[in-house]
This record gives structure tokens, C-alpha cells and sequence, in this order.
């Protein structure tokens, strides 16, 4: 009997909640309002320039914090992956050998840094680690297909946890972009009330 190790792969997205409704969204992550006029963008969240200022601030802190727990996600398919294939690389390699009549001479990790070497003859099944302390036992042509299943699992995870990571950081420009046109409006807005008040005490 030889032994293989497998996790069945599983993407979430855990997402602060909004202080301002989104007009939209992706898988739980709020889209970034692209503010044409910043008057009207105060108005529309009843907010002063300082509380609009704190608020896409509070916001682009969710963002990152968001973006950090997708980049672990993305960290451990990628590192899944490899295993996963791995995986079946062995038993595509035992079931091979059974067919051919041959033995397989294989070493294993016994404990940290040692290990042992083994002669695998006939083998009809593996086990297969499944996360939690579990692992159970299946036959060769079995655990080929819940390894093809969990590795086609975890690509598409990936895939999804790319595009949530270029949407977030979309999203992340758009608000940063925002945070610039607040704050130069407001300068703006003081020049113009400094150069009235000027203008008043000259007449």
C-alpha cells in the first residue's frame, strides 16, 4: 500500500462591510463610486470634506485588508497545486508499475529528516490525506478521480481569486484617485473663499 496526501481546495472572500451602499460589486467586494463632481458626491453622502476624506480612507483600509487575505488564498492554491499533481503523478506512476509487474522503490519520511526506504509490489490502493486529520483509503482508479476533481477545483479557485484581486485593485485606484480630487477640490474651494474674503476687504 503506498500513501499519497491531498486537500480538497476552497476559495472565500471575507469582506468588510461598506459604510456607503455600492452600486455594485464582485463576490462580496465593494466597487469604488468614480466621482465625476465632488460637490455632488459630498452631497449625495451628506458628508463634509474631513468626513469624506475619513470615510474613503476607512475604505481603502478595507480594501487592503481584504487584498491580504485573497493574496494568502492565492498563496495556498498555489502551493496546493503542485501537491495535487504530485499526487497523481505517484499514482499514476504505482498504477503503471502493478501493470507492468514490477515493483516500485519508493523513500518516505518516517519523521523530520528521516527517512526510510520501501519496496511497494501489487498495489491496489492508496490513502490519500483530506485535511483535519483525515485520511482514507481508495483505490488507485478512485483516487485519480477525486485528485483530477480537487485539482481542477483549485485552478478554477485560482482563476476566480485573480480576478478578484485585479477587481480589488481597481477598485483601490479608483478610491485613491477620489482621495485626490476631494482634497484639490477643497484647496481649490479655500482659494476661491480667501480671494473673495481678500476681494470684500479691498472695497
Amino acid at each position: 500500500m503506498a500513501s499519497a496526501s491531498a486537500e480538497t481546495a476552497s476559495s472565500s472572500s471575507e469582506i468588510a462591510t461598506a459604510a456607503a451602499s455600492p452600486t455594485t460589486e464582485r463576490r462580496g467586494i465593494p466597487a469604488a463610486q468614480f466621482v465625476e463632481d465632488v460637490q455632488t458626491f459630498l452631497s449625495q453622502l451628506d458628508l463634509d470634506v474631513n468626513s469624506a476624506l475619513a470615510f474613503l480612507q476607512e475604505r481603502l483600509q478595507q480594501y487592503k485588508l481584504v487584498e491580504m487575505k485573497l493574496l494568502a488564498q492565492q498563496r495556498d492554491l498555489q502551493a496546493k497545486i503542485p501537491d495535487i499533481e504530485k499526487c497523481l503523478d505517484i499514482v499514476a506512476t504505482l498504477q503503471a508499475k502493478k501493470e507492468g509487474g514490477e515493483a516500485l522503490t519508493a523513500d518516505f519520511e518516517v519523521s523530520e529528516g528521516i527517512f526510510s526506504r520501501a519496496r511497494i509490489e501489487d498495489t491496489d490502493s492508496v490513502c490519500l490525506w483530506l485535511g483535519a486529520n483525515v485520511m482514507l483509503e481508495y483505490s488507485c482508479d478512485e483516487a485519480t478521480v477525486l485528485l483530477q476533481k480537487n485539482l481542477e477545483n483549485a485552478k478554477a479557485s485560482l482563476e476566480v481569486l485573480i480576478a478578484d484581486l485585479q477587481f480589488l485593485r481597481d477598485q483601490v485606484t479608483i478610491t485613491q484617485v477620489t482621495v485626490a480630487r476631494v482634497y484639490n477640490w477643497d484647496v481649490h474651494q479655500r482659494r476661491i473663499r480667501q480671494a473673495a474674503a481678500a476681494a470684500a476687504n479691498e472695497s
